[in-house]
């Protein structure tokens, strides 16, 4: 079974994809015959299942789950051979994650295409993993255009290469836990401890939880985040810099 959509609707979609700027001959006939099949599935990767519990985006985001690591390590051989397993891994991981996802959602515009039921619509807590979800389900529907990753790195690369040089650059950054958990371990100290306090009950604000780091028993670092878990990263971050500062690390 398939959704119905009406002219109106193709040509939002259509005009979405070309915004998208895919150097592919192939890929712009598609998008400029609106070959009515392949907009059908790209459609499908912009509905949330609060809309339709059938006909939605989650069996293309699962497939895009797959299809994004491959691209993704396509581009790691491509752009830095030389990388061991190890560092292709934690580079992949920074460049397919959620928080990526998301950043890429936005950067394209795409929760103007998204069809949310009515629960889902004044949602502001999931606003950010939908915007993620479907941009997975995009890039599993580009896929499927050709069952090729070509028009996926066609597109991603680029982008890829730009995000990389951040995270090469400063990955402590972007792993700023898991760094200062080592540098302790290092130094045979305890793993440091992570006290949260919600200042705030207003969803998405920045500034709704207050962490601070103690190691030893001593406060050293402390900030705030709209989540737990970014409270406790910008706080592990500003601790990294800190020691960084000191040629501590």
């Amino acid at each position: 079974m398939t959704k119905i959509i009406n002219a109106k609707r193709i040509n939002q979609i259509t005009t979405f994809l070309n915004s998208l700027n895919i150097k592919s001959k192939r890929f712009s006939e598609i998008v400029r015959n609106q070959n009515i099949s392949i907009i059908q599935d790209f459609n499908q990767a912009f509905i949330h299942s609060s809309e339709d519990k059938i006909l939605n985006y989650e069996k293309l985001e699962f497939f895009g789950d797959a299809v994004l690591r491959l691209a993704a390590s396509n581009f790691i051989e491509k752009k830095y051979p030389q990388m061991n397993v190890g560092e292709r891994s934690e580079l992949r991981a920074q460049i397919v994650s959620d928080e990526w996802l998301t950043k890429l959602g936005k950067n394209i515009d795409i929760e103007k295409l998204i069809i949310k039921g009515p629960k889902a619509l004044g949602d502001e807590n999931s606003k950010n993993t939908i915007i993620g979800e479907a941009t997975e389900a995009l890039i599993g529907a580009l896929y499927k255009c050709f069952n090729s990753i070509q028009e996926v790195n066609l597109w991603l690369d680029d982008i890829w290469e730009e995000d990389s040089k951040i995270f090469l650059k400063a990955p402590y950054k972007f792993k700023s836990k898991t760094v200062l958990q080592e540098w302790c371990q290092s130094k045979a100290f305890d793993l440091p401890v992570y006290k949260i306090i919600e200042v705030s009950k207003k969803n998405g604000d920045p500034e709704r939880f207050s962490c601070d780091i103690f190691i030893k028993g001593i406060k050293e670092s402390s900030a705030f985040g709209k989540s737990h878990k970014q409270a406790e990263t910008n706080a592990a971050r500003v601790l990294i810099e800190k020691l960084i500062a000191t040629d501590k690390i």
